[in-house]
């Protein structure tokens, strides 16, 4: 299985690109994982709707162009579905013996994904109705991720 996770930002703090090392090299043996990260809008503080729709469409349009075509795209949004750690690891398991091959997770920026890139979601994906740091959610993804290929395996991991 080739998992990309496509993302808004770099990730700055020391010890969250550490985390998202570990977690990747952890990955190695399950999948092939690449992570792609995309420009972000400078974003005031106080932005109008309009404004937000606007850093968000940009946003989506960077997005969209490094969207492989034959993937299955899950979006993580804040609306999206929630599942269990079990129920992630059988959806990813599911998808691979569907034959999928390739699956795109999308992170968007800090005021969310717009509409342009929600469009061409496969599945929404919720972590829960908490907002958490767009840097962090890609730690608890991979987490998540690492976490769902030892349950395929029937390889023990923490509850």
């Amino acid at each position: 299985m080739r998992i990309t996770i496509l993302t808004v930002g770099k990730i700055k703090e020391p010890y969250l690109r550490e985390a998202v090392q570990e977690y990747s090299k952890r990955l190695g043996r399950y999948c092939r994982l690449e992570i792609l990260e995309t420009a972000d809008e400078k974003t005031p503080d106080q932005l109008e709707t309009a404004a937000a729709q606007q850093v968000r469409q940009r946003e989506g349009e960077r997005l969209l162009k490094r969207l492989p075509a034959d993937s299955y795209v899950i979006t993580l949004e804040i609306l999206g579905r929630q599942l269990s750690s079990e129920k992630f690891a059988q959806k990813i398991d599911n998808l691979a013996v569907q034959g999928i091959s390739h699956i795109v997770f999308v992170i968007g920026g800090s005021l969310g994904l717009g509409r342009n890139i929600r469009e061409k979601s496969d599945f929404a994906l919720s972590f829960s109705e908490m907002t958490y740091p767009h840097q962090l959610m890609r730690v608890i993804l991979l987490e998540q991720i690492y976490r769902s290929y030892r349950i395929i395996n029937g390889e023990p991991y923490h509850k």
